[in-house]
């Protein structure tokens, strides 16, 4: 039996779990070696700047969706505050963030396994993970939210285990087998803090912005949420203390172990400080964890992408047979279409092997700018339309407008970035592409201008 609509089925343990998990994953595990390469220790301050401008994002989005209860995710934002065809440029884009984002998830497990069996084929075990993932997502809202759960609590118990254990090495004054004591002074005597000055600061910051992608997700999940009005600040106001714990100490306390010029930015600098901490099977059981932050991560993507096709067809931006949901609360059309997409694009693991990380990473750090950037103009206008609603708000974006402005700027000082380095300048070429293949969509598809859900 279907009823056509979503279920509020996931509770406080699992909204605050999945805004954690959404907050940790490849970019930070498999792309943190890059990033490191690149700036050395001020990487540090580059996640400190990154995660102060999203938080001011998230502030925006949660007084947004508390604003009106009518509002299933951003999608309905956009569509009320800059026009139906915002909203479907908005849903899609988002939706096709999360497909490149699946891609770059799928392509790190595929890198995961072949830890363990090196000679299976890529390919087959990007298959067979997609296959996977549409079978947990088929199953109840609450499943999924125990599943992201217990994906998040493995990630949460290694990343906090390596602190400890690194902290200890620390100030016992650990010495490696090559010779490197561990010390905070490894932080600024190879070099400096910013051992390749300015420059390799900044192009750091497209894998490092990577990292942070699906912070947003709660946004997402706010129609499945219990008491929105309680659960979603909790979960917002919890960005800066994960981001301080997960990103900045962690990675501080990996340097400080072994210098950043020491670090293989081809592999993840999670491994490296088990294995010198002479834990017996380290590098099997890093790679576990940062296999099961890969697969938990393409989950989310594949959760939220079908969340996103939902709210397009009831937006009458999709088609409507992909607006039903079971009595579950599951949107199984959306999801099974999501699911095919992402088993076609999981392809390019056999196409193009040896680039496809690098590629989807950057053109899903450009779209999440644009879907950040979005909410944010639609934060501006709610501001200037309705300063009723905000005077009313019980979650007031105490940056405001101004904090909002200063966070645009920051992300076009990123995708000015963004030229300066050539493997992230070719995927910025092509992204116009895809607006103007939904401009055309939206055009020839014949979508109708629904009732504004504000009005």
């Amino acid at each position: 039996m279907e009823n056509n609509d979503l279920k509020r089925s996931m509770s406080n343990r699992h909204i605050q779990l999945i805004a954690i998990g959404g907050a940790i994953g490849t970019g930070l595990f498999l792309g943190a070696g890059k990033s490191i390469a690149l700036a050395g220790p001020s990487i540090l301050l580059a996640y400190i700047i990154i995660g102060f401008f999203l938080f001011i994002m998230m502030r925006a989005l949660g007084e947004l969706l508390l604003s009106n209860s009518n509002y299933n995710s951003f999608i309905d934002i956009a569509d009320d505050y800059l026009g139906h065809m915002a909203g479907f440029f908005t849903g899609w884009t988002y939706w096709f963030c999360w497909v490149a984002t699946g891609i770059a998830d799928i392509t790190a497990v595929t890198k995961y396994i072949n830890f363990w069996w090196p000679n299976f084929p890529p390919y087959l075990t990007a298959i067979i993970t997609v296959f996977l993932l549409l079978a947990l997502n088929l199953m109840t809202v609450k499943a999924y939210g125990e599943i992201e759960f217990w994906f998040a609590i493995i990630k949460v118990i290694a990343i906090l285990f390596l602190i400890v254990i690194g902290l200890w090495m620390i100030f016992t004054g650990f010495t490696s087998a090559n010779h490197i004591k561990s010390g905070f002074s490894n932080l600024y005597s190879h070099g400096g803090f910013f051992p390749n000055g300015v420059m390799g600061f900044l192009l750091a910051f497209q894998m490092a912005v990577f990292s942070f992608v699906g912070i947003e997700l709660v946004g997402v999940t706010a129609r499945e949420t219990k008491n929105p009005e309680k659960n979603l600040p909790k979960a917002i106001n919890s960005v800066g203390i994960r981001i301080i714990i997960f990103y900045v100490l962690s990675l501080m306390v990996i340097m400080s172990i072994t210098p950043w010029d020491r670090l293989d930015p081809k592999e993840s600098p999670f491994v490296n400080l088990f294995v010198l901490a002479g834990i017996p099977a380290a590098a099997g059981i890093v790679n576990f964890v940062v296999l099961t932050s890969a697969a938990s991560a393409a989950n989310s993507g594949l959760f939220s992408n079908s969340r996103m096709v939902y709210g397009l067809s009831v937006s009458e931006s999709a088609p409507k047979s992909l607006g039903k949901a079971n009595r579950h609360g599951v949107p199984y059309n959306a999801l099974i279409f999501s699911g095919v997409v992402l088993f076609l694009a999981a392809l390019l693991n056999y196409i193009i092997p040896d680039t496809v990380f690098t590629v989807v990473t950057t053109v899903a750090t450009i779209f999440f700018i644009f879907i950040w950037t979005i909410i944010l103009i639609c934060y501006i206008k709610y501001r200037k339309q309705h300063p009723e609603l905000h005077a009313q708000s019980k979650f007031k974006n105490f940056f405001g407008v101004v904090g909002s402005y200063s966070t645009l700027a920051f992300f076009a000082v990123v995708i000015v970035i963004l030229f300066l380095a050539e493997d992230t300048r070719v995927a910025l070429y092509f992204s116009p592409f895809w607006l103007l293949l939904l401009y055309v969509a939206y055009k020839l598809g014949g979508f109708k201008n629904r009732v504004s859900k504000s009005k």
